[in-house]
């Protein structure tokens, strides 16, 4: 694991690249991608996960496991507050949708 610190706006965050394994299943039941990094990294609020490499294509009916690098930037105090807020405005949005008919 490779430690790199970089200036944000606020204060310093943390990048680092690290192996991850890549799933992409695309059948009739599922079309789905889940990106797991080693070692048990978990990402958090706010967090950036930028996996390396050429993109990947799934035939129908297949699935595919590949193992690739990804960069992991980890968001500072700053960020991962705006994103908690902008989380509660926008579960908000969901609060406005009606099945009714008519206007109200």
């Amino acid at each position: 694991m490779i430690h790199v610190k970089t200036k944000t706006h606020f204060e310093k965050a943390t990048r680092f690249t690290i192996p991850c394994t890549i799933r992409v299943e695309h059948t009739y039941e599922s079309l789905e991608a889940h990106v797991e990094l080693d070692h048990g990294i978990e990402p958090g609020i706010g967090d950036k996960v930028l996996v390396h490499g050429a993109p990947l294509s799934v035939p129908f009916g297949q699935g595919l496991v590949v193992r690739r690098e990804a960069t992991v930037t980890r968001a500072n105090r700053f960020e991962r507050a705006w994103v908690r807020l902008q989380a509660m405005f926008n579960l908000t949005e969901l609060y406005e949708v009606s099945f009714s008919e008519g206007r109200l």
